[in-house]
């Protein structure tokens, strides 16, 4: 069985999708296990806002969806085995980034 969170977030789907999927800032968010020195989704869905990250432990996933009042909703899909609350703590992290690149500007 997998990790499973999801949250609601104030900024636009593009902008929660481009920051998880930046290079420069998944090592901020995205779990140890997962991650290979800010290495790029292995694979990535654009028209869809959706990313995956292969790991040596499995596999996470990233959908990103249009939410209330222009905001996005976020799902985050970890490997069977994660650590209970592992997801709903990288969509926190991720929503502290996502909120970092909106008044980094």
């Amino acid at each position: 069985m997998t990790a499973t969170a999801e949250r609601g977030m104030s900024a636009p789907p593009e902008v929660v999708f481009s920051t998880a999927t930046d290079p420069d800032r998944i090592d901020a968010w995205l779990p140890e296990p997962l991650r290979v020195d800010g290495a790029a989704p292995t694979r990535r869905y654009d028209h869809e806002l959706r990313a995956r990250w292969d790991g040596p432990d499995g596999a996470a996933e990233l959908e990103v969806t249009p939410g209330d009042a222009g905001g996005a909703r976020v799902r985050l899909e970890l490997p069977a085995g994660s650590a209970a609350g592992l997801a709903d703590e990288s969509l926190a992290n991720l929503e502290r980034e996502v909120a970092e690149n909106l008044t980094a500007g």
